[in-house]
This record gives structure tokens, sequence and C-alpha cells, in this order.
């Protein structure tokens, strides 16, 4: 179980969190050890251009929403710079990214689930 499955486990649980993503995958939106706020999402809520934590084929991914299909209740993921790694259902999809460094993401209202508890320790 990697860091990011740990992480997926406790934002399922309700829990908002912060950690310290490795990797230049999601450049410029998210650098390297940059601290990131992910708090529990309603999936049915999702755009295009959130950026989420999820499931896909395996392996826990912070990354992009690139397509949503609302009628088979699935989101595509993929990276920032063109890769697309799957699809997966929207049970699948644990949390939302509401802030990098501190700075809030556009268009998170709304899309954070009911019924969260802050930071219940992350990884900074």
């Amino acid at each position: 179980m990697g860091a990011l499955d740990a992480h997926a486990a406790r934002v399922a649980a309700g829990a908002v969190i912060e950690f310290r993503p490795t990797g230049s995958s999601m450049v410029p939106l998210i650098r390297s050890r940059q601290l990131v706020t992910v708090a529990p999402v309603d999936p049915a809520r999702l755009e295009v251009g959130d950026i989420v934590l999820a499931r896909v084929a395996g392996s826990t991914y912070l990354h992009l929403v690139s397509a949503i299909q609302a009628d088979t209740a699935r989101v595509q993921i993929s990276n920032n710079r063109g890769r697309v790694n799957g699809w997966t259902g929207f049970a699948r999809v644990f949390g939302i990214c509401t802030a990098v460094d501190g700075v809030p993401r556009p268009r998170v209202a709304g899309k954070v689930r009911a019924g969260v508890h802050k930071n219940v320790g992350g990884s900074p």
C-alpha cells in the first residue's frame, strides 16, 4: 500500500487531509512537494478540470478529471501533461483538492461531501 492509498483511505473515511505529493505530472498546477489539501468529494458534482484523489486500474492518483460520463457514474482521470490514466467509477473518487500551498482551488464550493471532519493529521 503506497502513501496515496493511505491518504485515500483517510479521505474516504471523512477526513480532510494535507500532504505533499511528489512528481511532475501535475506541473504547473501542483509542483512536487507542494502542500495540498484534499477533502472528501461528492463525485456527482465534479467538473472537468477538478483535481481529485482517485483509484484507476489499481493505482491511486492525485490527477485531473478530464471527462465525465454522468449516466454511467464514472470519470476519466488524466495528468496535466496529456496522459490519460483511464476511467473509474464515482465510488473510487475519494477526494477533491481544495487548496495548493494554502491557495484555494477554483470551483470547489459545493463539491465537498457533507459530514467531513477537519484535518486529522496529514503528512506535510
